[in-house]
C-alpha cells in the first residue's frame, strides 16, 4: 500500500514521584505527585523531546504523568491530551504498598497474574496494543509523544517488536528517559 508512512512515538516515562522515592507500589493510584527531583527530570526529558519536534502530545491521566506532560508541553508548545489508555499497570490491593514487601507476593513470571482489583502484565499489553493500534489507524501526527509510565513503556516496545506480554523487555527505562519506538 504506497502512501503508508511509519508512526514515531516517542515515549516519555514520568519523573520520579513520591512514591518512587519512598519506594511504594503506584499502579493506577491517580493522586501521587512528582518530587522536586522529578521536576528536574521532566524539564529534562521535556528538553530532550523538544529537539526530537514531536507534532502531538498524549499523556497517562494519572497525576505523575500529567506533571511531566506539563513540562514537555511547554517546551514544545503543544497542548496535553490525556488519556487512561497510558496508564501504568494496575496493581490493586498492593498499591501504596512497600515495593521490597511485593517480591514474595507478586508471580513476576506468570504474564497472566494479578493482585486482587489488578491488571495482569497481559492485560496490560493488551491494552496498549489496542491503544497503539487505533493511534495508528488515526494518527494525529508523524511523530506524536507519549508521557507514561515503566510498565507501560516496555508493553509498548513488546507490542512493537510483534511480541506478547512474556516478551516484554526486562528492563524498565529511568524516570525522565525519553524512548524512540517507531511503528512501520
Amino acid at each position: 500500500m504506497s502512501g503508508v508512512r511509519s508512526l514515531t512515538l516517542l515515549l516519555v516515562r514520568h519523573g520520579q514521584s513520591e512514591w518512587n522515592a519512598e519506594g511504594r507500589m503506584q499502579g493506577q493510584t491517580a493522586h501521587v505527585p512528582l518530587t522536586a527531583l522529578g521536576h528536574r527530570q521532566a524539564a529534562a526529558a521535556a528538553e530532550r523531546l523538544a529537539a526530537l519536534r514531536p507534532r502531538a502530545l498524549v499523556s497517562s491521566d494519572l497525576l505523575r504523568a500529567v506533571e511531566t506532560a506539563e513540562h514537555c508541553g511547554r517546551a514544545t508548545g503543544l497542548p496535553v491530551t490525556t488519556t487512561p489508555a497510558l496508564r501504568e499497570q494496575g496493581y490493586g490491593v498492593l498499591e501504596g504498598r512497600p515495593s521490597r514487601e511485593l517480591w514474595d507476593v507478586v508471580d513476576w513470571t506468570d504474564p497472566h497474574w494479578a493482585a486482587d482489583g489488578g491488571e495482569s502484565l497481559a492485560q496490560l499489553h493488551a491494552r496498549v496494543a489496542e491503544y497503539l493500534q487505533r493511534l495508528r489507524a488515526a494518527p494525529p501526527a508523524d511523530v506524536v509523544a507519549l508521557v507514561t509510565h515503566g510498565d507501560t513503556i516496555r508493553a509498548a516496545q513488546a507490542v512493537a517488536a510483534g511480541l506478547g506480554p512474556e516478551g516484554m523487555p526486562a528492563r524498565t527505562p529511568h524516570n525522565g528517559s525519553v524512548t524512540e519506538l517507531v511503528l512501520p
